[in-house]
């Protein structure tokens, strides 16, 4: 990458669509621009409506672009669900150069040997994730490039979706007259902004708790394991908040973000608001008190699905414990309830930069400096002058379309 380059990262969620465009000076991301809209057209992290989705996409840009003044042409895109599987795979190729000495052909050759694996039809792989390198049997090799060798061996793990969610997820970005520069699983951009490396080489659980569904993350040895999604989030609380007060749901929402809180303990039986009643034009006064006992039990019951759910994945006790990110975990007082039912060390992770201290960027922001590590080396054209478009040189979605799947595909075997 040269010295002063833009990344744009789209986050479609079930109940926000966010656009953040970074800046990269000398290796420093600073965050210029974010823009975010209502998520129409998703249910539970899965695009259900095309159209209204890029509208929502659109609207995320359009705001984005407004606050920085220019166009944007490429975005990265996050990408997860409970489609998303994780394979274990091997590669073996022998070292091509006269004088022994491993390049870069080496290793895109080492890595498409790891790709060849029996998939199902209804499959396709997002991306592969080199775990480390040998080199004529020496193990736990990061880097390989330079090393005198003459059989180069990987092992990996192979990111795999449905070809369903990804063809959507591509088709909604083009419509929305974006190009696809890659796209990123989200766990791992995640994982790259929330956890320091001691806590990957560990073992920790990284819960990233969003509207519509809460995505696992187990990393150890430094790598990514494991990873699920239970389909529960900070909707199921708006839900109990409409019911236990019988108040519209756009209403109840509101009144967990401005008042609500997860413990009730910590709830304050001072802080009244008022409430208009379904069917009657009728106020009812209620406390933060009241809020917190409906909403405790179901922050209490979110965390013990995530808790077996990492137990049924094999990963029960891990020493990092978990960090938790996405909007959900915002609620003043989860972080008690959390500590209490998974009975181990918590902590919440915010994103460090100005404009995006809050644990609903934390993917949007994880893209962003997952891609400027990790395509540093790579010239796939996204400086300024490229990721920024302008009326004049705006491509058509059609024109965008031959090659996409393959860049698309191959877009992790280049971050070693």
């Amino acid at each position: 990458m040269s010295n002063n380059d833009i990344i744009v990262s789209l986050d479609i969620g079930t109940s926000k669509v966010r656009a953040i465009i970074g800046e990269v000076v000398g290796g420093t991301i600073n965050i210029i621009g974010v823009g975010s809209a209502e998520s129409e057209g998703i249910r539970k992290g899965a695009i259900v409506d095309i159209d209204q989705t890029v509208s929502s996409i659109r609207s995320a840009v359009d705001h984005a672009e407004r606050m920085v003044g220019v166009q944007i042409s490429e975005v990265y895109v996050g990408i997860s669900g409970n489609h998303i599987a994780l394979q274990s795979s091997h590669g073996v190729v022998a070292v091509s150069n006269e004088d022994r000495e491993i390049g870069e052909e080496d290793i895109d050759r080492v890595i498409q040997a790891a790709r060849v694996i029996a998939l199902p039809p209804e499959r396709e792989i997002i991306g592969v994730v080199p775990k480390q390198y040998l080199v004529d049997g020496q193990e736990g090799i990061n880097d390989p490039r330079g090393m005198i060798g003459v059989r180069l061996e990987v092992e990996a793990t192979i990111i795999t979706g449905a070809k369903t969610g990804i063809h959507n997820l591509l088709r909604v970005v083009e419509k929305s007259e974006l190009k696809v520069a890659g796209l990123i699983l989200m766990s791992l951009a995640s994982g790259q902004l929330a956890l320091s490396k001691d806590e990957k080489a560990v073992g920790t659980v990284l819960v990233d708790v969003g509207a519509g569904a809460a995505t696992i993350a187990v990393f150890e040895q430094g790598n990514l394991v494991a990873t699920s999604t239970i389909q529960i989030g900070g909707e199921y609380i708006s839900n109990d908040i409409s019911i236990g007060l019988r108040t519209q749901l756009e209403i109840a929402e509101k009144i967990k973000l401005k008042y609500g809180c997860a413990s009730v303990e910590d709830s304050a039986p001072d802080q009244v608001f008022k409430v208009v009643r379904m069917g009657s034009n009728v106020e009812k006064e209620f406390s933060q008190v009241d809020l917190a006992n409906i909403i405790e039990p179901r922050v209490e019951e979110i965390f013990q699905m995530i808790r077996a759910e990492v137990h049924r994945l094999g990963y029960s006790d891990l020493a990092g414990g978990y960090v938790l990110t996405g909007g959900t975990v915002c609620i003043p007082g989860i972080l008690a309830v959390a500590q209490n039912e998974l009975a181990t060390s918590v902590r919440i992770a915010v994103p460090d930069f100005i404009g995006v201290r809050d644990p609903s960027y934390t993917s949007g922001v994880g893209i962003i400096q997952f891609v400027s590590k990790y395509m540093k080396n790579r010239n796939s054209g996204f400086s300024k002058k490229n990721v920024l478009k302008t009326s004049s040189n705006k491509k058509s979605s059609e024109s965008n379309k031959p090659g996409l799947l393959e860049r698309v595909k191959s877009f992790f075997s280049e971050f070693i």
